[in-house]
């Protein structure tokens, strides 16, 4: 039971992964998702059950739009989170602030108003603290880009980004949505099962998120991957770290033994973007063969997270944020959860074998 690796802690009609048809939301193809849709619907199908027609798209958008705007009260808390602040921290408090302006209905008869206004809202806190921080200057929230990936890309560098880059954001989005039972998943279920509110629930997943062993692995990728002049140095030191055994971020997967069905879609978008004037080809190149030499000498495939640094990256995103961006992609993962949750709730409290002392007596003070 370690690690509670292969127990099943609960029933869910949202997700399949790793089941021997690749990664599923509500029946759809991770690879359909990823690359014939926009985030909003695949945020809108996990929310719902089903695709949107174009009118339920649009109301979706539209409302999701609106909620880019953040009260006063969140901006002052973000400016006033220090700048040497973890983004993930920031995200955090943010998601707090706006839960204490906005509370949820006791009944949950808002939550889905809620979550599209978190929708809205998650890449405006990133971006308004960015900006605050960074730059020295209170940005605009408001934007011409209609959906999510172009407003992440273009309120953040303050540009209009390359049709690639808005391509990639959108299907890192959707591949990043949804999986499952993992860690952050299971715990915001867990505070979605106290019948706690929904910016409870999403607290929890980002607090989660933000560990070592669930998010962040893609932003150790690239760093590994940045570190090699060449293709020749890459597959030395690949050599060394096998003799010296230990591990490269990026390679196999809890779930999937064969193949990450992500990782393919993660591929073909890093190669589309390292032809960018901005971008070093030699990086994807680099990748590549670390890649090819770990899957051939260890039987090890990638997982997305190993090409999903290298998008990153060539997007000009700093590495901090890639952790953030996975907020913006699994909330909608976690509310459909919440809500399923919520639906046919027991509160989810597991039982464990203890290992401690038998009863002994009790000993006084001056006998000890």
């Amino acid at each position: 039971m370690s690690g509670l690796a292969g127990v099943i802690a609960g029933e869910s009609a949202i997700c399949t992964c790793g089941l021997g048809n690749g990664l599923n939301y509500r029946g759809y193809d991770i690879a359909d998702l990823a690359l014939k849709c926009e985030f909003e619907e695949v945020a809108y199908l996990l929310l719902n059950g089903e695709l949107p027609n174009k009118s339920q798209l649009e109301g979706f958008r539209k409302d999701i739009i609106a909620g880019r705007e953040l009260p006063q009260n969140v901006k002052d808390v973000l400016k006033a989170i220090p700048a040497t602040s973890h983004p993930m921290d920031v995200m955090k408090t943010a998601t707090s602030a706006l839960g204490c302006c906005e509370p949820e209905a006791d009944d949950f008869s808002d939550q889905e108003e809620k979550i599209k206004r978190l929708l809205g809202a998650f890449p405006s806190f990133l971006v308004y603290w960015h900006h605050w921080h960074k730059n020295g200057k209170e940005i605009e929230l408001a934007s011409d880009e209609t959906n999510i990936a172009g407003y992440i890309l273009e309120r953040l560098k303050e540009k209009t980004p390359e049709a690639v880059e808005v391509k990639a954001m959108n299907a890192m989005l959707t591949l990043y949505a949804e999986h499952e039972f993992n860690a952050s998943t299971f715990a915001n279920r867990i505070t979605a099962s106290t019948l706690s509110d929904i910016y409870s629930c999403m607290t929890t997943g980002i607090g989660t998120l933000k560990g070592h062993l669930h998010g962040g692995a893609n932003e150790v990728a690239i760093k590994f991957v940045l570190q090699f002049d060449n293709v020749e140095h890459a597959l030395k030191e690949v050599d060394a770290i096998f003799a010296r055994k230990e591990k490269i971020m990026g390679f196999g997967h809890r779930v999937y033994r064969n193949l990450d069905p992500r990782s393919p879609i993660g591929f073909e978008l890093a190669r589309e973007l390292k032809e960018l004037p901005t971008s070093d080809p030699k990086l994807f190149d680099i990748a590549k063969a670390v890649r090819d030499k770990v899957r051939d000498d260890k039987g090890l495939p990638d997982n997305i997270d190993f090409f999903g640094g290298l998008i990153y990256h060539y997007m000009q995103i700093e590495r901090l944020y890639y952790t953030p961006l996975f907020i913006m992609s699994r909330a909608a993962g976690w509310a459909a959860h919440a809500f399923e949750q919520r639906a046919n709730n027991r509160i989810i409290r597991p039982g464990s074998e203890y290992t401690g002392p038998a009863p002994r007596d009790f000993v006084p003070m001056e006998k000890r």
